[in-house]
């Protein structure tokens, strides 16, 4: 098992929460988590990260995660699949645009991306999270957007295969 600072991840579990927080880490010790399903709140906040393994998706437990203050340039494409997620703090990363699998994350329900250099749509449709009702709007409305951008995409695909016969 990864060894976090001060023993293993077993050890830094309290009820469903695990802390990482401020562990200096770099990539994310996804198998260890993965064993830990009863981690439905998982702090990696104030780490070195710049992007998350694709297998991190596979994290389909968890349902609140901080993810703030680390230096992401992107999430997986497949980041979606983390279809239980209802709070998902990405404050102070390097986040421009967001994978268009995020539209199925249909319970979240609270989002922050403040201090990220997104794209200035993106950024609009964000908008502020300096209080709980901004940031639970900031998850519905990211969440329509990104629909759109699904819907959109769904008929281009759509309309290319028609052209194709």
């Amino acid at each position: 098992m990864a060894r976090a600072k001060g023993g293993t991840l077993k050890d830094k579990l309290d009820g469903n929460e695990l802390d990482l927080s401020l562990c200096d880490l770099s990539e994310v010790p996804v198998r260890e988590l993965a064993a830990l399903p009863k981690a439905t709140i998982l702090d990696l906040s104030c780490n070195n990260l710049v992007s998350l393994p694709s297998d991190f998706c596979s994290l389909m437990h968890l349902v609140k995660l901080d993810l703030s203050k680390n230096r992401l340039q992107q999430l997986p494409l497949d980041f979606g699949r983390l279809v239980n997620l209802q709070h998902l703090d990405l404050l102070n990363n390097r986040l421009v645009t967001l994978p268009v699998s995020f539209a199925q994350l249909k319970n979240l329900k609270w989002l922050d991306l403040k201090d990220n250099p997104l794209d200035p749509v993106l950024a609009k449709v964000a908008g502020d999270c300096l209080d709980e009702k901004q940031c639970k709007q900031a998850a519905v409305r990211v969440l329509q957007h990104m629909r759109a951008i699904q819907s959109e995409q769904d008929r281009q695909r759509q309309r290319k295969l028609q052209a194709e016969r």
